[in-house]
């Protein structure tokens, strides 16, 4: 892994790329993604680490290479590229060239890995393709796979996929899918594809204020210099049920909440923490931005296995001094409002708003928490069993914190973020309840 000097020993020796397109030929033309998709156009890499089984991996390429190539037919516009239509929105160009596929060696034992949970963008960067030269998202197709191979005999899947192609749910289904072609036991239930179902509304009605998009002043926030004198530490802070528990019962005790959800409390808990911790100025405003599930909020709900991004940004904002100075019970209360704001009516307002104003939400003075805690990436099997580990590269914001499932029962909850050292250290304090 790394020595004391940060140099990183993990050893990859990647193959030239190649193209793995849809088996047989499938729809081109232009896909429409739709306005929830073109606010988070972004990369997630993401790696998932298999160990020696008692079948070979000697196939592991030719298997996952095979069973990539048959599970684009279905999703067929990952094999396409990405451009800007006409009104000056994403769009996807099903080409059909494919979806971008590595093979690498590693000359060490999988094990040199270590826990993935704190993650080293350093060291696992190695175990994800970056095309080089790319100097903006359309340069970068929709999915980029590296398959590498570990002298012990296990191998890191790793994958770079657009956040616009889809949401946590819906890139699991994906690959989900194509582990289930890869065993060869099932044929997979294709996804439902036409987006056209979020268009927005004509004539375009705006009914909601959507202060997701705010910009909130942070030149007097400390923490614009706390990010350009320190580096940036990555820390991941468990909580299993005992500690989920207390938190819940601070947040109960003084008799305010009727009850509170394990995300609602942990989301109000690093929301104080970190506010704390960075040192934000007491009569300055943040902002907390996480995203809801709107598949069954929407009426009708959208369909089962919908490709696409059905989740909605929704926030609250706070003065700083207000968030610390109440009781936990106060801010689970923000954090529910923020919930209960989102119905079909607020969807369909936010995706008008966009079409009015083509902002993007604004991170600044913000915590942006992503929760993949309830997405299932433990049971992804291509043939040599479930992931020993899997989980991000990096997380792709400083603002972003992610929560993450981990235990047996998977009901353990790992929160992983970045912060300047001084902040981390003051964070770590907090932690400790």
């Amino acid at each position: 892994m790394d020595n004391s000097s940060g140099e990183v020993l993990l050893r990859v020796y990647k193959n030239e790329p190649t193209l793995v397109p849809p088996m047989v030929e499938t729809k081109h033309g232009l896909y429409y993604l739709s306005n929830l998709d073109q606010n988070i156009a972004v990369t997630v890499q993401t790696i998932y680490c298999f160990k020696s089984q008692d079948k070979s991996n000697e196939q592991v390429f030719d298997t996952l290479r095979e069973s990539l190539s048959k599970v684009l037919v279905d999703f067929y516009p990952l094999a396409g590229r990405l451009t800007v239509s006409d009104e000056g929105k994403l769009i996807v160009d099903c080409t059909g060239e494919g979806a971008v596929f590595v093979e690498a060696q590693a000359e060490c034992d999988l094990v040199k890995i270590g826990d993935i949970t704190k993650p080293d963008p350093s060291m696992l960067g190695t175990l994800v393709y970056n095309i080089p030269g790319a100097k903006n998202i359309l340069e970068i197709p929709p999915l980029v796979a590296q398959v590498t191979r570990f002298k012990c005999g296990g191998f890191v899947l790793g994958l770079a996929m657009n956040h616009c192609m889809f949401d946590g749910i819906g890139a699991m289904e994906f690959v989900n899918s194509w582990a289930e072609t890869s065993r060869g036991t099932t044929s997979p239930i294709p996804p439902f594809s036409n987006r056209s179902i979020l268009k927005p509304r004509n004539p375009l009605f705006v009914n909601f204020p959507h202060n997701e998009f705010t910009e909130l002043d942070d030149s007097s926030n400390s923490s614009i210099n706390l990010y350009q004198e320190e580096a940036l530490l990555y820390q991941s802070f468990n909580f299993n049920q005992e500690r989920l528990n207390h938190i819940k019962t601070l947040a109960m005790q003084d008799g305010t909440l009727e009850k509170c959800t394990t995300f609602e409390v942990l989301a109000a808990f690093v929301w104080r923490a970190r506010s704390e911790a960075m040192g934000f100025d007491p009569n300055k405003r943040t902002k907390l931005l996480f995203a809801v599930d709107g598949r069954s909020r929407l009426n009708p709900p959208l369909p089962n296995r919908y490709f696409g991004n059905g989740i909605v940004l929704t926030n609250s904002i706070c003065k700083v001094g207000e968030l610390l100075s109440n009781p936990l019970s106060y801010t689970v209360g923000l954090v529910q409002d923020a919930i209960k704001m989102v119905t079909d009516d607020y969807i369909r307002s936010a995706v008008d708003y966009f079409e009015m104003t083509r902002l993007r939400p604004s991170l600044a003075s913000t915590l942006l928490i992503t929760t993949w805690s309830r997405l299932d990436f433990h049971s992804t099997d291509f043939g040599w069993g479930e992931p020993v580990q899997s989980g991000p590269v990096t997380l792709p914001e400083k603002e972003v914190t992610l929560f993450l499932s981990s235990g047996k029962e998977k009901k353990n909850i790992n929160v992983l973020l970045g912060l300047p050292s001084s902040a981390m250290e003051r964070f770590k304090e907090l932690m400790e309840i």
